[in-house]
């Protein structure tokens, strides 16, 4: 991965930093539910601020398509990150002209601003550059804290780059360090876990990583595609039925680039989707007209954990079988675990990320042991497509 310029390097006192973050926070009746997403990018805003910068925070929240909504204002976010820093946090009514400004100018060294919903202007997505200059007068430089608004070329997250000196902050650092190390130039043996429940979503991340990993686990959903290409019986399970030729081509191609493709030997099936509904494990060679394929059996966990036990690099996006829903959780649970536990033992570097992974992971007990557990959906799997993220590609030197 080419290199970038981190605030190592950064000049940061007494100047007006514009930081980029991602905001977009679950949010119910003007209270923010969960807080992740803020408590990520703690550390870099307290080093700005520690080091005598003025933090000025930009970030978006929801889809107003450049118009001003009251119920998409980011008020309550400055509220919630107050709180959680335990120190007053400032808000401009908006991210641009007189209110952004008169805010800004009463700002002493080190303090905090969170301006209003960068999206409330049409030229924030449309990337305008009149829109661009607008804002980047308000900043000395620019720190790019959203990886997972990185694939948007938009305004705040790839135009302001372009006009100020512009820097990663700690979490975009230590994602791109993390991913590079995952997949640009990783350890082998190298595993991918490819789970949910459509191969027509992932078509290109497959095609992507054919060619860079060694063994390729294919779990959920998708899996049953695989399955019925082979001719196995499938019975009622999730299945795209007009992606079987694109299932054998993927299959095809794997095994040119020696690519070892993981699909279940046996399953969990029930006839109802359901918590708790009666299931039984039977081999994938005998899976019932009115069963439904719902998780992998002990055979097939038992496989990929023996795979694991050689592999040196782990990247994973999507569970394994129909997490949301006990018992059908017991694969994903188990192959998580074994990977959180070779990562504490120092034999394994583990990469995870998108919404799905993330609870599985929560819900299995295994995302704190995990190398890199990246909070980006849209920017994660892009990356992992082999995609050039515009908001990346603009921080590099």
């Amino acid at each position: 991965m080419a290199a970038f310029n981190t605030l190592d390097s950064a000049d940061l006192k007494g100047k007006r930093v514009l930081l980029r973050v991602d905001f977009n926070v679950p949010m119910e009746n003007g209270v923010v539910t969960d807080r992740t997403r803020i408590q990520r990018v703690l550390p870099t805003i307290e080093e700005i601020s520690a080091k005598g910068g003025k933090v000025i925070l930009l970030a978006h929240f929801g889809r107003p398509k450049g118009e001003r909504k009251e119920d998409e204002s980011l008020r309550p976010v400055a509220a919630a990150l107050a709180e959680t820093l335990h120190r007053p946090v400032a808000f401009a009514e908006d991210c641009v002209g007189e209110p952004a400004r008169e805010a800004i100018g009463k700002l002493a060294d080190g303090d905090i601003l969170l301006l209003e919903n960068t999206r409330f202007h049409k030229g924030e997505e449309k990337n305008d550059p009149a829109f661009i200059a607008e804002v980047a007068k308000l900043g000395d430089l620019y720190v790019n804290e959203a990886f997972s608004a990185a694939h948007r070329a938009h305004a705040t997250t790839e135009g302001l780059a372009h006009v100020l000196p512009a820097y990663a902050g700690r979490t975009m650092q230590a994602e791109l360090q993390a991913l590079g190390q995952a997949l640009d130039h990783p350890e082998h043996p190298v595993m991918a876990v490819v789970g949910g429940a459509k191969i027509s979503t992932k078509l290109e991340l497959l095609g992507n990583l054919i060619a860079k990993v060694d063994a390729l686990v294919i779990g959920g959903g998708m899996a049953n595609t695989f399955l019925a290409a082979q001719g196995k019986p499938i019975g009622k399970s999730l299945c795209e039925h007009d992606l079987l030729d694109k299932a054998r081509a993927i299959m095809a191609d794997a095994k040119a680039a020696d690519c070892e493709i993981v699909l279940p030997v046996d399953a969990t099936v029930a006839q109802k989707f359901e918590a708790h509904a009666p299931s039984h494990i039977v081999s994938v060679d005998h899976v019932g007209e009115a069963d439904m394929i719902l998780d992998l059996g002990p055979k097939s966990v038992a496989h990929i954990e023996s795979l694991l036990e050689k592999t040196k690099t782990l990247v994973w996006n999507g569970p394994l079988g129909a997490f949301e829903l006990p018992p059908f959780d017991e694969g994903t649970n188990a192959v998580a675990q074994t990977a959180a536990r070779l990562t504490c033992e120092g034999r394994l570097l583990s990469v995870a990320g998108g919404g799905d992974t993330v609870a599985a992971l929560n819900q299995a007990h295994a995302a704190q042991e995990f190398t890199y557990l990246s909070t980006a959906g849209g920017a994660f799997l892009e990356w992992l497509e082999g995609k050039e993220l515009p908001g990346v590609a603009a921080l590099r030197k």
